[in-house]
């Protein structure tokens, strides 16, 4: 993938692939878990909600949620937690967002949830147009259709998700990018596995009108990932927001741990597979954090104006929802661990950084806003 004809690309080309030498990524793999707070992700399950009985969805398994994400120190829950993170991530790439050590992650967007964040994470700008999760199509051009447009990245771009509102996020109308999202099944002639993911699919009921499962958005995903190589592939799972909306922690907690689980797997393919191995970059987020300040809280998040009782106007606020992390690992990404301190890293510079490791110099065709830039200290000198 890292040949160019010069020849025919002329002097753009040339210099793309002078830029593209200097990383040895050469796919790109973003997945963001939708509204995971930094807290689980740093401290693991959060023991203020342990013993109440009201939190907990399925109290016969309380003794055995418990034990399993229970541990006394907070280093030891999160590796239960999330042990692909701590225990491969930490030790080969990097993780930010633990605002106990100082490091800081934000969204920029005003209005903490899917949509904006979502629009935010692949396009690098906050777009005041973008204030609801309804389905509208975008108008700004997500870094997916800027990498589509060039000709080396015709048919290896590609995105996955288990909300169906990403078609519009994408705006796979004017990008051309393939999207498969929510319960549409997924397209690839031939392919047994994929043929039985769209059986299931179809027979596995949802508690949800807009999200499927995320094993279904992971397995058409890896399928793509098997029938070629790809350049660029964003993965956006979903169970954890909708389980958390519905007040259910331990699901939540436990969607959180399929979702490292299938991380876990995905990294360990691709470091058998030579299309991508060493030549891999897996970039990890959320879209918006979560309320921070009781249990209540936690279920929620997003600024919405709204009348109240005595008829003043006022605007919701969730204490925390605007708190985001991130991890990586790569090629080109220095062991550097749980960050410390440091810039504070934000979504508006995801797509940048994404378009980076890839050789690219990424810019937003919005004509007012500029995209956030990469961050630098997650790639090597």
């Amino acid at each position: 993938m890292r040949i160019v004809f010069v020849l025919f690309l002329g002097f753009t080309g040339f210099m793309h692939t002078l830029a593209a030498s200097e990383t040895q990524t050469e796919t790109v793999i973003l997945v963001t878990i939708d509204g995971v707070r930094w807290q689980e992700v740093f401290t693991g399950v959060d023991q203020a909600f342990f013993d109440q009985d009201a939190y907990i969805a399925y109290k016969k398994h309380h003794a055995d949620f418990k034990e399993q994400y229970g541990a006394e120190t907070p280093n030891a829950r999160r590796t239960a937690l999330m042990p692909f993170l701590w225990d491969v991530v930490a030790k080969e790439g990097q993780l930010y967002g633990n605002r106990n050590k100082g490091s800081v992650g934000t969204l920029t967007n005003p209005y903490h949830f899917s949509y904006p964040g979502y629009s935010e994470i692949l396009t690098g700008i906050t777009d005041d147009r973008i204030n609801s999760n309804d389905k509208v199509l975008n108008p700004n051009k997500t870094v997916l259709e800027w990498l589509n447009e060039k000709p080396e990245n015709t048919g290896k771009i590609e995105a996955f998700a288990s909300w169906d509102v990403f078609p519009y996020i994408i705006n796979s109308e004017r990008s051309h990018v393939p999207v498969n999202a929510g319960f549409e099944p997924y397209k690839l002639p031939g392919n047994k596995k994929v043929a039985f993911l769209n059986e299931m699919l179809a027979a596995v009921p949802s508690p949800w009108d807009t999200v499927r499962f995320d094993a279904f958005t992971m397995g058409y995903a890896r399928a793509a990932l098997v029938s070629k190589k790809m350049r660029f592939i964003y993965i956006s799972l979903g169970e954890t927001d909708d389980f958390a909306h519905d007040g259910h922690y331990d699901q939540y907690v436990n969607a959180l741990h399929r979702s490292d689980a299938m991380l876990a797997d995905l990294w360990a393919w691709l470091q058998k597979d030579p299309r991508y191995k060493d030549h891999t970059t897996l970039l990890v987020t959320t879209d918006h954090g979560r309320g921070s300040d009781s249990f209540e809280t936690w279920k929620h998040h997003g600024r919405f104006p709204y009348v109240k009782e005595d008829g003043t106007k006022a605007v919701s606020d969730f204490a925390g929802d605007d708190q985001i992390w991130m991890a990586v690992i790569g090629p080109d990404t220095p062991a550097m661990g749980e960050v410390t301190g440091g810039p504070p890293v934000a979504l508006n510079e995801v797509a940048a950084t994404a378009a980076k490791f890839l050789g690219y110099s990424y810019e937003s065709d919005n004509p007012v806003m500029k995209a956030g830039k990469p961050i630098e200290s997650m790639m090597n000198k």
